[in-house]
């Protein structure tokens, strides 16, 4: 039986040329042998599998090279590189800095130093140097500050911040970067043929996104993988062996949230939980899926996108249905559900809620959503105040806002849209009860502005007194809001104010009470200049604290009701799935 070579051995780099994604750093380490300008020591650092332990034993062969190639690489020919090819060289030492770190290990080194070689170099490679005590690393200073010419130290880490600035400040330091996925994707494509493999490109791009910028540990992966598929290695073999969920997951549960279809959301993330991933893992894979749409959007940073062009044709399509807004406004759902997971005692009712928060996104009441390839009419909404287009929409006669007197069922009464640069319910602090309650946390919009817009009909310019504002204001509140608790409460909390310039003032507790005051604003406005005829009326909110503690908290019923109003999928959910209140 042949022994077996692991892939990142077999096929280390060997010249400067086959080093994989640091060129900038290749290119400056041959120019400065070329032009004969070596400094007496360097320090390779970077993270893990990028190169730095090769780059050294490559710089250490080169340097020793007796007939060096005008390109700055070795000759490969020469006694030197033999002796170097075959692990016999004498003039270069490596050291494990992590096993060899003492005083006395350090003081055995410079002893060696003081021996000048044969010819050429001696080179001192100290691995994972970071591991050396403090007394190591003064005892070394002296020598690595005044080196023989005839010695080169080039020093390995991963963890800079551990060394001593007093070592840094003699070294010539180059930081090695992660290797691009394209990059390892490539390379990856280049070991395949080698050992002749067929192996599918989103395959190998997917174990270039696991390696995380590390040639070493992706090419580990691929060793794996190839021992568990054989000589044909498949996208689905992949993403089966190393667990990682797959594109169309992701592209067919935001289809999902687009279609504001909650029911087939929840089912996804279910299935997605019982093939045994874990909840966070999605939670950070659905805001990678929703930053790679953001970059879609704009042909600039198409550049971002790290993927195959088939999986690029399909972020394209999938993004030309989402509005920038609706990506901005899901990545901090998203964002807030990733921070508030792992203190969550209920981890997978804290994702269904964020998911639930998306598809209210793309929902009437959120953002106005584009119509998804797949589906051939628009959906179907109970409330006709509201329609759903591929941009933000704008009033039709169906749903415009008639001047007649405001009728007493709530239900058909116009609400005014959210606009799309709204912010975003926040998963922060959020729980169940506030969901069903419909209620948004966060910081309320400004509600001292400017109704958006004014009555079509001029009502008059009537004076006003604070006496006819505090007559009309409760049957106001009962007639337009019967059926809607919280802001009928919200308006007879405390008597209305009459300010200057014909501004009603409305006592608030809370960002609550003054969100549902700016929702219904306009119809509240509308309703007050009809009735007592002046077309400057305006209304604004002030926070006071409450004063009350007798005020009745809301049943769950009550909550349910009040959210099912607004999304009638709910109740079918609840029927279809034979759901009960949790009392």
């Amino acid at each position: 039986m042949d022994n077996f070579i692991v892939s990142a051995r077999k096929y280390r780099p060997a010249t400067f040329a086959t080093v994989v994604g640091q060129s900038a750093i290749t290119n400056t380490l041959k120019n400065a042998i070329r032009n004969q300008q070596i400094a007496q020591a360097f320090l390779f650092t970077g993270p893990r599998g990028v190169g730095k332990t090769t780059c050294a034993r490559i710089m250490a062969k080169t340097i020793n090279c007796t007939a060096i190639r005008e390109d700055g690489e070795a000759c490969n020919e020469c006694p030197s590189c033999l002796s170097f090819n075959k692990s016999s060289s004498f003039n270069i030492f490596e050291l494990d800095a992590a096993s060899n770190n003492t005083v006395d290990d350090i003081r055995t080194l410079v002893e060696q130093v003081r021996i000048p070689p044969h010819q050429g170099y001696k080179v001192y490679i100290i691995d994972e140097v970071h591991m050396l005590t403090q007394q190591a690393f003064n005892a070394f200073l002296k020598t690595l500050e005044e080196p023989p010419s005839y010695a080169k130290f080039i020093l390995a880490t991963t963890e800079k911040h551990k060394i001593l600035p007093t070592i840094l400040s003699r070294c010539q330091i180059f930081d090695f970067r992660r290797i691009s996925v394209d990059d390892i994707a490539h390379h990856l494509q280049y070991v395949a043929e080698s050992e002749n493999i067929i192996a599918e490109p989103e395959a190998l791009h997917v174990i270039a996104q696991k390696a995380d910028g590390g040639l070493r540990d992706a090419l580990s992966m691929f060793d794996q993988l190839v021992s568990f598929a054989g000589n044909t290695l498949t996208y689905k073999q992949v993403i089966e062996n190393l667990n990682v969920l797959d594109y169309d997951y992701y592209f067919k549960i935001v289809n999902f949230i687009l279609a504001g279809d909650i029911s087939h959301t929840l089912l996804t993330i279910n299935e997605i939980v019982d093939n045994g991933f874990e909840g966070q893992h999605f939670i950070t894979g659905l805001g990678q899926h929703l930053r790679n749409l953001l970059v879609s959007k704009d042909s600039v940073t198409l550049q971002l996108l790290e993927a195959t062009s088939s999986i690029k044709e399909q972020y394209y399509t999938q993004a030309s249905n989402c509005s920038v807004p609706f990506i901005l406004q899901a990545l901090e759902i998203i964002n807030d559900c990733d921070i508030n997971y792992k203190t969550s005692n209920n981890k997978k009712l804290h994702i269904e809620i964020a998911l639930m928060q998306l598809c209210k996104l793309a929902m009437p009441e959120g953002l106005v959503i584009t119509a998804i390839p797949k589906q051939q009419s628009e959906p179907q909404i109970s409330k006709p105040a509201v329609t759903v287009a591929t941009k933000p929409t704008v009033q039709t006669p169906e749903n415009k806002q008639s001047t007649a007197p405001p009728p007493s069922s709530p239900e058909t009464l116009p609400e005014k849209s959210n606009s799309p640069k709204s912010k975003a319910p926040s998963l922060s602090g959020m729980n169940l009860g506030s969901l069903l309650s419909g209620q948004k946390p966060g910081k309320a919009e400004n509600t001292d502005k400017k109704a958006d817009e004014s009555p079509e009909e001029s009502y008059g310019n009537e004076h006003i007194s604070i006496s006819e504002v505090l007559q009309i204001w409760p049957v106001m509140a009962k007639q337009l809001f019967n059926e809607l608790p919280l802001i009928q409460n919200t308006l007879l909390w405390q008597p209305p104010q009459l300010l200057d310039n014909n501004v009603i003032s409305i006592s608030i507790e809370n960002p609550i009470q003054q969100d549902e005051i700016f929702r219904h604003k306009s119809t509240i406005t509308t309703y007050l200049r009809k009735n007592l005829k002046n077309d400057s009326i305006n209304i604004e909110s002030k926070m006071i604290e409450s004063q009350s503690t007798t005020r009745r908290p809301y049943t769950d019923n009550e909550k349910f009701n009040f959210i099912a109003d607004k999304a009638p999928i709910l109740k079918v959910m609840k029927d279809q799935l034979g759901l009960e209140l949790d009392m």
